[in-house]
């Protein structure tokens, strides 16, 4: 469960190569203990983004053994991807192995045929040559990250951290990608359906309209509040409360409360022995039934279930 092969040919992104690097390769064994086993796999020699050259740990051979193999972006989308990287890729999927795929590393899983039939997305700039170029592939170009199991994709640049947080969530619990998201000083969760925000500049923080109420939300989750509430706190209307939130965070504003208390949730199933009817108080879902109901939706199982997962994970059961 824990190595994780880092796939690399000729040209790749300094970016996309740094944010796997900085989540998987820094040994963060006081958090989880065993951390991930990082490797570097590709030629000898490669470039990363044309200035530098980089030593690999080994060839693309070892994609096949790796559990978790992540693909950056690609160098050059008017080529092919490279026929080994392809192959590699391919036979490490065939092989039982999650394929993640960093902003134009999409197009490497759409060539090696595993994005036919699925739901991806990459850049929104390249979005419409993916979908062209692989008509089997659900291109969706509105959204920062596509969790379709054993394949997963995102946006670019930023969103590509935000992958790497959620797969160290998915194997970990949110506990741990929180504390590895403050040490790298980025958001904790951005969610994936969450918009990449093509035309949306990002917002002036000392003019922005909404700059103090994120923080008064988060700390009166356990209140059942209401979009009137945050529109009042706020000192506009609903409607316009609205329109502001959809501008900053692509989604609305029960949505967004409804995700941080899941989020909040998570955490404490993962690091309390409070009843699922106590958490449910705590987040603000009501009852237990209620958050049953919309953990299950959003996380994919019910609370216990989730609880019996992670608990057995921190104590090795």
């Amino acid at each position: 469960m824990t190595t994780v092969a880092l796939a690399v040919t000729d040209g790749v992104s300094h970016f996309e190569l740094a944010a796997p690097c900085e989540v998987f390769g820094v040994d963060r064994s006081d958090l989880a203990d065993p951390w991930y086993e990082l490797t570097v796999c590709g030629p000898a020699g490669a470039r990363v983004g044309g200035r530098f050259r980089l030593e690999p740990d080994e060839g693309l051979d070892r994609l096949v053994r790796a559990h978790t193999v992540i693909v950056p972006a690609c160098a050059d989308l008017d080529a092919d991807p490279p026929a080994e990287l392809v192959d590699a890729v391919r036979a490490a999927h065939r092989a039982g192995a999650r394929i993640v795929s960093l902003c134009t590393g999409a197009f490497v899983l759409a060539a090696a045929g595993l994005l036919d039939g699925r739901r991806a997305t990459t850049h929104w700039l390249h979005a419409p040559a993916l979908a062209a170029r692989y008509p089997g592939v659900q291109v969706d170009a509105d959204v920062l990250y596509v969790d379709d199991g054993s394949v997963l994709t995102s946006a670019g640049k930023a969103a590509a951290m935000d992958l790497c947080l959620h797969l160290v969530r998915l194997d970990h619990g949110s506990a741990v990608a929180n504390a590895v998201a403050r040490r790298l000083v980025v958001p904790p969760q951005r969610e994936g359906g969450q918009a990449q925000f093509v035309a949306t500049p990002a917002p002036d923080p000392r003019s922005h309209a909404l700059s103090g109420l994120f923080a008064w939300a988060l700390r009166r989750l356990d209140r059942p509040l209401t979009v009137e509430d945050l529109a009042r706190q706020a000192n506009m209307s609903s409607r316009n409360l609205a329109r502001h939130f959809n501008a900053v965070t692509g989604t609305t504003p029960l949505r967004w409360l409804r995700a941080h208390r899941i989020r909040r949730a998570q955490e404490l199933l993962e690091t309390t022995d409070d009843s699922v009817e106590a958490i449910a108080e705590a987040t603000g879902m009501g009852t237990a039934a209620s958050l049953r109901r919309h953990f299950n939706r959003t996380v994919g199982v019910p609370p216990d279930t989730y609880r019996r997962t992670f608990r057995g994970r921190t104590t090795g059961g």
